[in-house]
C-alpha cells in the first residue's frame, strides 16, 4: 500500500503534475474555441436576421439550462453511439473514436460558447453607438469596423466576464473524471483510494487549482491594465 505520509504525495507527483498539465491544456483548447464560439454567437443575438438571431437565442439559453455533466455524458455516451451507428451507414465503421481528451475539450468549449455569447453581446451594445455610426460612415468594410471599433472598445467591458468564465472553466475540467479521462482530479481520486491518504491527496488539489486560479486572476489583472490604458480610473 502506498504511504499515507507526505513521502506517498512524492510517489504520485509525477502523475498528478502529468494530470494538472493536461487539465491546463483541456482548459486553454475549450476557452480558445469558446472564444470563436462566442464571438459567432454574438454577432448572431445582434444580427437584424430574425432566424439567425432566434438560433443563437436557443444555443445560449438551452446549453446554460443543461448541467455540464450531463452533457458530457451524452457526447461521450450517447454521441459515441450516434456516430457508430452513422459509420456503420457510411461502410466506415471504426474509423473515427471519440476519445476523452476530444469529449472535454468538445462539451467545455460548447458551454464556454453559450456563456462567452452573452458576455460579448453585453460588451458590444456597451460601445457608444456614435463610435459604430461613425466607422459607417467612413465606408469602413465590416471586418475593418471589427477590428478597429469593435474589439478594441467591447474588450475592455469583456474581460471581467472572460477572466470569470476562465476561472470556471479550470475547476469544470474536473467534471472530465466521470468519463474516466486522466486529467487532474482523476488522478487524484485514484492516488486518493490508492493510499486512502484522502485528506493529503484532496487537500494537494486544492492547492493546485487555488494556484491556477491566482495565477490566472493575476495574468487576466495585468491584460485588464492594459487594455483599459489611457481610460479615465475611477477615484
Amino acid at each position: 500500500m502506498t504511504s499515507m505520509t507526505p513521502e506517498g504525495l512524492g510517489d504520485w507527483a509525477g502523475p498528478i503534475l502529468a494530470g494538472a498539465l493536461t487539465t491546463v491544456q483541456i482548459a486553454v483548447l475549450a476557452y480558445a474555441i469558446g472564444l470563436l464560439l462566442g464571438l459567432l454567437g454574438a454577432g448572431a443575438r445582434l444580427s437584424p436576421w430574425a432566424p439567425l438571431r432566434g438560433l443563437a437565442t436557443a444555443y445560449s439559453t438551452l446549453i446554460r439550462a443543461v448541467p455540464e455533466l450531463l452533457l458530457i455524458i451524452l457526447l461521450y455516451y450517447a454521441g459515441a453511439q450516434a456516430l457508430d451507428a452513422l459509420l456503420a451507414r457510411l461502410d466506415m465503421a471504426g474509423a473515427v473514436q471519440i476519445t476523452g481528451f476530444a469529449t472535454a475539450v468538445g462539451v467545455l468549449a460548447f458551454v464556454q460558447g453559450a456563456y462567452m455569447t452573452e458576455v460579448f453581446r453585453a460588451a458590444i451594445l456597451a460601445i457608444p453607438h456614435g463610435q459604430l455610426e461613425a466607422a459607417d460612415a467612413y465606408g469602413f468594410s465590416r471586418w475593418t469596423r471589427f477590428h478597429r471599433i469593435v474589439l478594441p472598445g467591447m474588450l475592455p467591458n469583456a474581460l471581467p466576464g472572460m477572466s470569470n468564465l476562465w476561472l470556471i472553466l479550470i475547476k469544470d475540467t474536473a467534471l472530465i473524471s466521470v468519463i474516466g479521462f486522466n486529467e487532474l482530479f482523476f488522478t487524484i481520486q485514484q492516488a486518493a483510494a490508492s493510499s486512502r491518504a484522502y485528506f493529503l491527496f484532496y487537500a494537494a488539489a486544492g492547492v493546485i487549482y487555488l494556484l491556477m486560479t491566482l495565477t490566472s486572476t493575476a495574468l487576466f489583472a495585468r491584460l485588464e491594465r492594459h487594455v483599459r490604458r489611457g481610460q479615465p480610473t475611477e477615484a
